[in-house]
């Protein structure tokens, strides 16, 4: 096969926007703008379904300052798909990239996205076609195989800290049971970094139930009483994606008809699962003052909460998927790699070593108990916040003898 021609560069972001997406973009955009050979940078706008329908907005016309502006900005600039394409997806795809001469495929996205690009990669070199394809990755899942984190997801649990610090402040002023659901089908990263806005040793959440261990809803009950006898209050982080012991995810049990989306994955949102779990312990434990939220999509593309570290990775990420397409001529998926304390560096990996794989938390990461994570998790995610982590503070209550009572 022939060098590609890098004349015209095509990007594309796919799956669930994040807080960063925009960034690795951007990064993508200037970086391929400093090639001598790259002509055009093109945009397909709304992911590969606007690859297939040929929706494609020239990028090479924006100026860079508004694409600064863009990069701080939450959730994905092009749009964004659902699509999952098959084989006969993907040829469609490719036929329309050998039809505007596109040399290098770029495609921002989780999983499902860098088997795309690694259906389209192989469709290219079978037709003999000059094409370089990169997958950027991107998900608040961190449920990439190879990297050690993915961006996206660093954001994402810093709202999730951020948000169980305040509700474990109101469960403090007025006790009771509360439970929190949080975005995660089959990796429980995201919940676990619930654990990241504790203080006090006495801080909720003191339970994080992951999709990593089978949830048991008698011995979540039992958790919950325990936590009440010793706490008198009890804050829940639970994943979406709790399944039980023959994989049956909780929240499916809930609906006759459960809803599929279309990947074929049965729909975990809408607030099922936290209203089954609070109505569970109201009835069986008779507690009185029980509240559940399920976080749902704001905990992606929240404004003015977003990591620093994220912001830099994501943007570094776009910038090295086009060095390692036009300066090492490769395809593959941009892996981060963790360095001393906290440093990174980039890699170009297989595409079959990333596509379609799912990475799940590891157990040093969650407690004997399976109710909490362990400090090798707290260690792993800390730095991965970023600068300016908000702290809570409590009164001393240096407590006034009773003068009345006492005397009773």
């Amino acid at each position: 096969m022939s060098k590609p021609d890098f004349s015209k560069v095509l990007i594309a972001q796919g799956g669930g926007p994040t807080a960063v997406i925009n960034q690795s973009l951007v990064g993508a955009v200037l970086e391929s703008r400093k090639f001598r050979e790259v002509h055009r940078v093109y945009g397909a706008f709304h992911g590969v379904r606007g690859i297939v329908d040929e929706e494609f907005v020239d990028l090479t016309q924006e100026t860079t300052h508004n694409l600064e502006m863009v990069g701080d900005t939450p959730s994905s600039a092009l749009g964004s798909t659902r699509d999952k394409p098959d084989l006969k997806y993907c040829q469609e795809i490719f036929k329309v990239l050998q039809a505007h001469g596109v040399g290098c495929f770029f495609y921002i996205g989780g999983n499902d996205s860098s088997d795309t690009v690694r259906i389209v990669s192989r469709e290219a070199r079978a037709a003999k076609y000059p094409l370089r394809a990169v997958h950027i990755p991107k998900t608040i899942d961190n449920d990439l195989m190879v990297t050690d984190h993915t961006p996206g997801f660093p954001s994402a649990a810093r709202w999730v800290a951020q948000a169980f610090m305040g509700a474990n402040l109101d469960n403090w002023a007025l006790p009771g049971v509360y439970v929190g659901v949080v975005m995660g089908r089959h990796a429980g990263f995201l919940t676990a970094a619930s654990a990241l806005g504790k203080k006090f040793p006495d801080d909720g959440p003191h339970l994080i139930y992951v999709p990593e261990r089978a949830f048991d809803t008698d011995r979540f009950l039992a958790d919950v009483k325990a936590t009440m006898d010793r706490h008198g209050r009890c804050v829940v982080a639970v994943s979406e994606g709790v399944a039980d012991a023959d994989h049956t995810p909780i929240a499916a049990k809930l609906a006759a008809q459960a809803e599929k989306d279309a990947h074929g994955n049965v729909h975990l949102g809408g607030g099922a699962l936290a209203d089954m779990l609070t109505e569970v312990v109201r009835e069986k434990l008779g507690f009185k003052r029980v509240r559940g939220d399920t976080f749902g999509y704001v905990q992606r593309s929240f404004v003015g909460c977003v990591s620093d570290v994220d912001q830099r990775e994501a943007r570094e990420v776009g910038e090295k998927a086009v060095q390692f397409a036009l300066w090492g001529d490769k395809d593959g998926s941009v892996t981060i790699h963790r360095t001393g304390f906290y440093s990174v560096d980039y890699q170009l990996s297989p595409l079959e070593a990333v596509a379609g794989k799912t990475k799940v938390m590891a157990d040093e990461f969650i407690s004997a108990s399976g109710t909490d994570v362990t400090d090798a998790f707290r260690l792993y995610l800390r730095p991965l916040l970023g600068s300016g982590m908000p702290d809570a503070y409590r009164l001393r209550l240096n407590r006034v003898p009773k003068i009345l009572k006492a005397r009773r």
